[in-house]
């Protein structure tokens, strides 16, 4: 297994899974590290080059790393638990940070990502976390998330979809069946993990796109109204459910300067 501080890429083990991982920028011991917790079909290679740009802007390291089930990382059992978002946040995400090295993270997630972000920062007594970023998060669902989800299956059983992932996930099938399974099944409606919020005690910067198609400004003014802590809100034009490609600039921007006031270096 590679050293998770080295910048570069590998294999880290956690919870008995391999799991790969791209750093790039400042090694943990320079200062706080950003790590990257992707969407519900995202993977290491899904960020592109945003992991290199986040660095530049900030001039902090960031650690990117695919969960069980997605890019080259180990797949994991289908069908996934309807909780499979906190189950990440509470049981995997620590032993992701043990291996980046860091004694200060900053977690910045989106989609499902995003969630697991909340749901660690609020429920894990964590000392490393010391912001979390927000980027279209996911607390509880919605008519218009769900209907986007639906289109996604009919998308990937078309055989398009599914064509597309198998450039990016060594199990396709994997990635997909577990998330989308999930968020089809008919217990998963009533699913709600807001609560996560009341127990963040870090700043929160939250970021959504006014097209977003999984997701309503509800999300963010359910961050609003529970936090105990400084919220910051981005809302974006012209954009859709990923701000990091859709507006790169404003998203780049606004997380530089909420970095540079809310943590300390």
């Amino acid at each position: 297994m590679a050293r998770a501080g080295a910048e570069g890429t590998g294999f880290v083990e956690v919870d008995g899974r391999r799991l790969e991982y791209r750093m790039v920028g400042p090694a943990p011991g320079d200062g706080p590290v950003i790590v990257l917790l992707h969407e519900g079909l995202g993977c290491v290679a899904l960020w592109r080059d945003f992991p290199e740009r986040l660095a530049a802007a900030t001039g902090m390291g960031v650690f990117a790393y695919s969960r069980a089930g997605y890019g080259q990382s180990d797949s994991r059992p289908l069908p996934w638990p309807l909780d499979y978002m906190t189950r990440e946040a509470r049981e995997v995400v620590p032993g992701v940070l043990n291996a980046v090295g860091a004694e200060q993270v900053v977690l910045m997630g989106h989609s499902d990502g995003a969630t697991i972000a909340a749901i660690h920062a609020g429920q894990v007594r964590d000392a490393r976390v010391r912001g979390v970023i927000l980027m279209a998060p996911h607390f509880f669902t919605e008519p218009v998330g769900l209907a986007a989800i639906a289109e996604a299956k009919r998308a990937y059983d078309a055989g398009g979809l599914r064509q597309r992932m198998a450039k990016y996930h060594r199990d396709p099938d994997n990635a997909f069946r577990g998330w989308n399974d999930a968020w089809l099944a008919e217990g998963f409606r009533e699913w709600n993990v807001a609560a996560a919020i009341d127990g963040i005690g870090v700043p929160v910067l939250a970021i959504q796109g006014e097209g977003d198609e999984y997701g309503t400004l509800a999300q963010i003014e359910e961050i609003e109204a529970r936090a105990n802590v400084p919220v910051e809100r981005l809302i974006l034009p012209d954009c859709g459910h990923a701000p990091q490609f859709d507006q790169p600039g404003a998203v780049l921007a606004a997380v530089g300067d909420f970095l540079s006031r809310r943590v300390a270096r």
